[in-house]
């Protein structure tokens, strides 16, 4: 009796030790994909208490979770044959847990491998200019692509964003004076354009003048009086050209009389 009553106890410890083995606990954001003999359950288990009766059950815990993936800078050569080292990051998250875990091997990294040869193929195709000048088209169409690939596995790319573009030396230096040729360019046509207006006044002041003889008489004095408040040792007295243009008049008909 009494080996049979030991018997006895030694299995309900072993069941009971069993039973709370297989008490599995997911979080709000964890699921469980469950292979019972190697066949994929329909549905993933989760969150909360669950119970996983090894080894007749295997389980593989898949986050939901969002997660950033920083893609490696890749060597890129742009249309217009510029030689640049870019890197990315891609915010994606699992939305299917089941084809996650059975499409392919390992979701992050096939993910990883998809981005790399995605940004070279991309930005190959651009330009230096477009791509400092629309960084954000370019993102949505890495997005676009990769969400295409990654759908099938149950994967969602909710983002991806060109992180940094290292250029050589000389490319920063050639650009440094580009934009220093275009300053100067915009300061010598505001220049221009304050000349040019700067004389079209003048032509229309002289304009305004020609029409009353007196008043060019009443700018010269004028311009003494503002000569003089100055007090300068030396006065210069505009003499008007036309004065100039009469004595060689007169002095034209003397002597042609």
């Amino acid at each position: 009796m009494e080996l049979g009553f030991g018997f006895t106890t030694i299995a309900i410890i072993i069941v009971v030790l069993y039973l709370l083995s297989s008490i599995k606990i997911l979080a709000e954001y964890e699921r469980g994909v469950i292979f019972r003999l190697g066949r994929l359950l329909p549905d993933a288990k989760g969150p909360g208490i669950i119970l996983v009766f090894a080894p007749v059950d295997r389980m593989v815990r898949i986050s939901l979770r969002q997660e950033a993936l920083e893609v490696p800078p890749q060597d890129i050569i742009t249309r217009d044959n510029v030689t640049l080292k870019v890197n990315a990051v891609i915010f994606l998250r699992v939305i299917e847990p089941r084809r996650a875990v059975v499409e392919v091997s390992n979701y992050v990294y096939q993910t990883s491998q998809f981005a790399q040869t995605t940004l070279r193929s991309v930005l190959g195709e651009q330009e230096l200019d477009e791509l400092l000048a629309h960084r954000e088209k370019i993102n949505l169409r890495l997005q676009s692509i990769l969400d295409t690939h990654t759908a099938p596995w149950g994967v969602k790319v909710a983002n991806v964003e060109v992180k940094q573009v290292d250029m050589p030396e000389s490319m920063l230096r050639a650009m440094a004076k580009q934009a220093e040729a275009e300053r100067e360019k915009r300061s010598k046509i505001i220049h221009a354009e304050g000349e040019f207006s700067a004389a079209q006044r003048l032509v229309d002041a002289a304009k305004l003048l020609a029409t009353e003889p007196v008043s060019v008489q009443l700018r010269y004095l004028q311009t003494l009086t503002e000569i003089g408040v100055e007090k300068n040792t030396t006065v210069v007295f505009p003499v008007p050209v036309d004065i100039f243009t009469g004595i060689q008049k007169l002095i034209g008909k003397k002597e042609g009389g």
